[in-house]
């Protein structure tokens, strides 16, 4: 076997193994897997059609980020994050969601400003259908657009990491119609600041977004372990 070939091995069974832990750890993130439920690696290898290794070096990596824990001569059981680690989130997201549309009005193209438009579009057909399940993908959408458009890789990464460990609260949340229509407003409004290229008033926007965001998730006490 040739060097290039045994690095395409290689580079397959990186490639395989970061499918495995995204997948894994969306699967957690999303509520699939409830807090204290065992990650069973025969199970899970079945289920996604790969081997117990990829499943085994998920869960290694899943331990670091503390979304499951290994019982010695037990198994692996799921860490859910508690309400202080998402309340903690959106303290971040309030900073760093501000400084995103700050550079977003800086650095946004017209075809990322019309792709985020369109977004906005169809999320309000939605709202007005009561299609709750939509709202919430396209709020990703609308927010991954932001996060691409801000021109930083960092942050993208960074925001883009928050957004998913969240997922599941704001899921719950827009399923309220009076939440969602007041994040459609605000989404709205911190778009038309970034198309008027006004970096303060986008990022004092978002910024208030991400606070009122997090009032809500206190507010109406979602379930969530502490």
């Amino acid at each position: 076997m040739t060097f290039s070939e045994r690095a395409g091995e290689m580079g397959d069974a990186v490639s395989l193994r970061g499918k495995v832990f995204r997948q894994l750890r969306n699967d957690i993130l999303s509520g699939k897997y409830k807090n204290n439920e065992e990650l069973r690696e025969n199970t899970i290898a079945k289920e996604y059609g790969v081997s117990r290794t990829p499943v085994r070096e998920a869960i290694r990596q899943l331990e670091l980020e503390g979304l499951c824990v290994t019982v010695p001569n037990k198994g692996a059981y799921v860490n859910s994050i508690k309400r202080k680690d998402v309340e903690d989130i959106y303290a971040i997201r309030g900073l760093l969601e501000g400084l995103c549309a700050r550079w977003a009005a800086e650095n946004m193209t017209e075809d990322q400003i019309e792709e985020a438009q369109e977004i906005l579009f169809v999320t309000r057909y939605h709202l007005e259908h009561e299609h709750f399940e939509q709202l919430y993908q396209y709020d990703g959408k609308f927010h991954e657009v932001l996060y691409r458009g801000c021109a930083s890789p960092i942050l993208n990464h960074v925001l883009r990491d928050f957004h998913e460990y969240v997922q599941s609260v704001r899921q719950t949340a827009l399923k309220d119609e009076k939440r969602a229509t007041l994040c459609q407003e605000e989404h709205e409004a911190i778009l038309k600041a970034i198309k008027d290229h006004d970096p303060d008033k986008a990022a004092q926007l978002a910024s208030l977004h991400i606070q009122k965001a997090a009032k809500n998730m206190i507010h109406e006490k979602l379930n969530m372990d502490e």
